[in-house]
C-alpha cells in the first residue's frame, strides 16, 4: 500500500473545494440549529435553489453571472419565507417535517419533465460558470506543496470558497456577539422566557432562517460552479444529514465548528476510501469480503460508527461546550 497516495488523497479532500462548500452550508445550518434551535432538515433545499438560481439565469436565459447570484439569493429568501411563515409559530418538529419534505419536493420538481425546458430535467444544466473562471488570475497548470496538488481551476474555486467561509465566519461572529445574537441564543434556550421579556420570537426565528438559508444558497452556487453542473439528484436529503454529521463532529453552536467538522469529515472519508481500495488491490482484504464496488458503502458505515461513538462519549463535538450544547438536552 502506498501511504503517500492515501494521505495525499485525504489532504486534497480535506482542504479542497468540496470541503469549503460543505463548511459554508453547515455554517448556515449552524445558525439554524446550533444558535437558534431550529430543526432544519432541508438545508439541501436552499443549496438547490441557490445553485439552480445561478444556473438557470446564466444557462437558460443567457443572463450575466452577477444576476444569477442575486437570483439564487432571492430564491433562498423566498424559500425561507414559504417554510417559515406557516411553521415557526408551531413546535420545532413541524419545521423539521416541513423542511425535509420541501427539500425532496423541490428535487422532484426540478427533475420533472414539466420543468425540463427551464431546469434541464433529469439531465440538469451544464457549463455556465465561464465568467467565474475568466476572473481567475492563476495561470493554467498544477500547483501545490509536497503531496497536495490542485489544478488551477480547483485552486481558484478553493481560494474563493475558503474566502467566503472566512467572510461568513466573521459575519456570524459579529452577529452572534451582538444583541441580536444574544436574543436568538435565548430563543434556543427558553423561547417562553424570551417572549416574556418582550422579544418577538417569531421575527427572530424568521431572520435566522432567512440568513442561514442564504448562506446555504451561496454554498449551492459554489458547488454548481466547481462541478460546472447542476443536477437535481446531487441535492438529495442525504446531503443535509452529511451537514449534520460534520456539524456534530466539529461542535454545534461554535463559529468554527462546521469548518473543523468539514475538514475532518472529508479527510477521514477520503482516507478510508483510498486505504480500503489499496488494501483490496494489495489483497490485504479479500475481494470476497469487500469488493471495490462496496467500498463507498463501507466507508460511510465506518464513519457512522465513529459518529455514534462521538455522540456517546463527546456529544458536544470537538470544539463545543458540553455544558451549553449537550445534544441530549436539545
Amino acid at each position: 500500500m502506498d501511504f503517500s497516495v492515501i494521505l495525499s488523497d485525504a489532504l486534497r479532500s480535506g482542504i479542497g473545494p468540496i470541503a469549503a462548500v460543505y463548511a459554508l452550508a453547515a455554517m448556515g445550518l449552524n445558525l439554524h440549529f446550533g444558535y437558534t434551535g431550529l430543526l432544519n432538515f432541508g438545508q439541501v433545499g436552499f443549496m438547490l435553489v441557490g445553485g439552480y438560481g445561478l444556473a438557470i439565469t446564466v444557462s437558460t436565459y443567457d443572463g450575466p453571472m452577477w444576476l444569477g447570484v442575486l437570483a439564487g439569493v432571492a430564491c433562498a429568501i423566498v424559500l425561507a419565507l414559504l417554510l417559515g411563515l406557516p411553521t415557526l409559530r408551531l413546535r420545532a418538529d413541524y419545521l423539521a417535517i416541513t423542511t425535509i419534505a420541501a427539500g425532496e419536493t423541490l428535487r422532484l420538481f426540478y427533475r420533472s419533465s414539466w420543468a425540463e425546458p427551464v431546469t434541464g430535467g433529469v439531465f440538469g444544466l451544464q457549463r455556465f460558470a465561464k465568467d467565474f473562471y475568466d476572473l481567475s488570475p492563476i495561470e493554467r497548470g498544477t500547483y501545490g506543496v509536497w503531496l497536495v496538488r490542485f489544478s488551477s481551476r480547483d485552486l481558484w474555486v478553493m481560494i474563493v470558497g475558503w474566502s467566503l467561509v472566512v467572510v461568513a465566519a466573521v459575519l456570524l461572529a459579529l452577529l452572534i456577539h451582538s444583541p441580536w445574537g444574544r436574543v436568538i441564543r435565548s430563543v434556543r434556550e427558553d423561547e417562553v422566557a424570551a417572549r416574556s421579556l418582550g422579544k418577538n420570537v417569531y421575527a427572530y426565528k424568521m431572520q435566522s432562517l432567512v440568513l442561514g438559508g442564504v448562506i446555504g444558497a451561496v454554498a449551492g452556487m459554489l458547488q454548481a460552479i466547481q462541478v460546472q453542473s447542476v443536477n437535481p439528484d446531487n441535492f438529495d436529503p442525504g446531503v443535509t444529514f452529511f451537514l449534520y454529521t460534520l456539524l456534530v463532529l466539529g461542535g454545534a453552536g461554535r463559529i468554527l465548528g462546521p469548518v473543523v467538522g468539514s475538514i475532518l469529515f472529508w479527510f477521514v472519508l477520503s482516507f478510508l476510501d483510498s486505504a480500503l481500495r489499496q488494501a483490496i488491490d494489495a489483497e490485504y482484504i479479500s475481494p470476497d469480503l469487500i469488493s471495490t464496488s462496496e467500498v463507498g458503502a463501507v466507508r460511510f458505515a465506518l464513519v457512522g460508527v465513529a459518529l455514534i461513538l462521538l455522540v456517546a462519549f463527546r456529544p458536544q463535538g470537538i470544539l463545543g461546550s458540553r455544558k451549553e450544547m449537550l445534544l441530549s438536552d436539545r
